[in-house]
């Protein structure tokens, strides 16, 4: 070899290293997650995901908080990494779906709340009042069936203004789920599911829009997630469960009514929760559930997405119960650690 063509080799070899060695040293690209669903389990997204980004500066996690169905409808459609839906998906629903783990990231109550400023106390529900206000026959705030329930209650005799969601809503599933178990007029003419046919009431799209349809409307009631009443300074009613005792919302309720199905739910965690037995469960209380595609085709947003979960199902759990909702038990997370562990990139496991 010549001196030129020398000086060329090491030239080019050269170049090439100081190449290689500044690649080396440019942050990773960032990783993106896109995520869509539930208004129920918003709050608590929203904070996992910044609290996630702030130790994994690396990752850009977007959540859009459209609702149920809209979510499962984006993870049907592969437009998003992962989906959130209150209500699991049946088997029927999963045949028409891409292979993918449904994994309960956290519970929490369905709460009814009400605007009746001149209530000093919580109004008291029974199932068959509640019942009746959403089928339409209950139609005054002093209608006999409200006012046994709240003997010595100065109860109004304006009219009962109802509100429910406008959306395909997991929230939705999970109270229409609970007025057919407890009332069989209700469960026969409208049924359960994240939309049905209301008999009667004005529609909000999201939690949003059904906590602002309560502020606005003198005597409005309408079922919202514990946050969205609390931030709004919503009164929420003791509900009567099904030991006929009356427990107003709370992650505690909610626990015991998970403490109260621990056997059906090891069974299959799509189980719900609804007017379970015990004096302290609360009875409109449900999972709200993570949709993730088992494979995709990016092995490092993928990775991403793993880490975030496994991140929700650890650390994520005690931000949960700082928000009123109700943590998932250990025995759950165990399960849900496994379910995780599907996860493939291209066909191959995660680490």
């Amino acid at each position: 070899m010549n001196l030129r063509k020398t000086s060329s080799y090491f030239l080019s070899l050269g170049l090439a290293l100081i190449a290689l060695a500044l690649m080396s040293a440019m942050p990773a690209a960032a990783q993106n997650l896109t995520g869509a669903g539930s208004t129920f389990v918003y709050p608590a997204m929203a904070r996992w995901a910044a609290d996630f980004q702030q130790a994994h500066p690396g990752v850009k996690i977007n959540y859009q908080s459209i609702g149920s169905g809209a979510g499962i409808q984006q993870v049907r459609n592969h437009t998003v990494d992962f989906g959130a839906s209150d209500v699991a998906l049946s088997d029927e629903q999963l045949r028409e779906m891409p292979a993918v783990v449904q994994i309960p990231e956290v519970a929490g109550p369905v709460c009814i709340a009400y605007n009746l400023p001149m209530l000093h106390q919580p109004l008291k529900l029974t199932s068959a009042a509640l019942s009746g206000i959403y089928l339409g026959t209950i139609t005054r705030w002093n209608d006999p069936a409200i006012a046994q329930a709240n003997p010595g209650v100065n109860l109004p005799g304006s009219a009962v203004l109802v509100a429910h969601r406008s959306d395909g809503s997991g929230t939705t599933g999970i109270f229409t789920t609970y007025l057919s178990t407890v009332n069989g007029q209700w469960k026969q003419r409208v049924g359960s599911g994240i939309s049905v046919n209301w008999p009667v009431g004005l529609g909000g799209k999201g939690n949003e829009g059904v906590t602002g349809v309560i502020k606005q409307v003198a005597g409005g009631i309408g079922y919202v997630e514990l946050a969205y009443a609390l931030e709004n300074h919503l009164p929420m009613a003791a509900i009567e469960n099904a030991a006929g005792q009356f427990v107003e919302p709370s992650p505690a309720g909610v626990a015991a009514a998970i403490k109260a199905n621990s056997a059906v739910l090891a069974k299959d965690v799509r189980t719900p929760i609804v007017n379970a037995p015990g004096a302290s469960s609360y009875p409109i209380s449900g999972f709200t559930f993570l949709i993730l595609p088992k494979d995709g085709p990016n092995a490092q947003t993928r990775q991403a997405l793993k880490d975030f979960v496994a991140y929700i199902l650890a650390e994520g759990q005690a931000t949960a119960a700082a928000l009123h909702y109700s943590p998932i038990p250990a025995t759950m997370q165990k399960l849900d650690r496994q379910l995780l562990g599907q996860l493939t990139a291209g066909g191959r496991p995660l680490r």
